[in-house]
C-alpha cells in the first residue's frame, strides 16, 4: 500500500509528470506515490521521469484499463 495515491485517470500528458513532481517535492524521503493513470504516454514518461530525477519506480502494471505506477521518493 502505497503512502500517497494520486489519480490521474481521465488525465493526459504531462498531467501525470506534473502531479508525481508536486508530490514528490512535498514528500520525505522513503515515501511511496502510486500514480494511476490511463494515459498511454505514462507508460514511457513515469519512468523516464524516474530516472531523470533519480526516483526509484518500484512497481508498473496494468490495472482496469490503465496503469498502476509505484515510486519511492529517494
Amino acid at each position: 500500500m502505497a503512502d500517497v495515491v494520486i489519480d490521474c485517470l481521465g488525465e493526459f500528458c504531462p498531467m501525470p509528470v506534473i502531479k508525481l513532481n508536486k508530490a514528490v517535492e512535498k514528500a520525505a524521503p522513503g515515501t511511496t506515490i502510486e500514480i494511476l493513470s490511463d494515459d498511454e504516454g505514462s507508460k514511457v514518461d513515469i519512468p523516464v521521469w524516474c530516472r531523470m530525477r533519480g526516483q526509484e519506480l518500484v512497481s508498473q502494471e496494468a490495472r482496469d484499463g490503465g496503469w498502476a505506477f509505484v515510486v519511492k521518493v529517494a
